[in-house]
């Protein structure tokens, strides 16, 4: 089944938050996941147990690394994003 995750990382006390967050996108498109990503959310689509296969992977890999919050809302209703990337950041 396809499905579609909104997905949000917070890296808590880190020197930099960008670093996580960009490994948690090229964790995702490794993957083989469609992903389009904006400066709030990743947006991520692909088979049920891949996209959650990979987000579990995504969230222990960046737990190792120090606190963080990850906030994900999963749908089958919603389409999934037309194109792989980001062409708009």
């Amino acid at each position: 089944m396809m499905i579609t995750a909104q997905v949000s990382v917070y890296p808590l006390g880190q020197p930099a938050l960008e670093p996580p967050i960009q490994q948690a996108i090229a964790r995702l498109q490794a993957a083989g996941l469609i992903v389009e990503y904006g400066s709030m959310s990743t947006v991520t689509a692909g088979e049920m147990d891949v996209v959650f296969a990979t987000l579990h992977e995504v969230f222990g890999e960046l737990a190792d690394q120090g606190h963080v919050i990850m906030s994900v809302t999963f749908s089958n209703a919603c389409s999934p994003p037309l194109h792989r990337g980001n062409t708009s950041a």
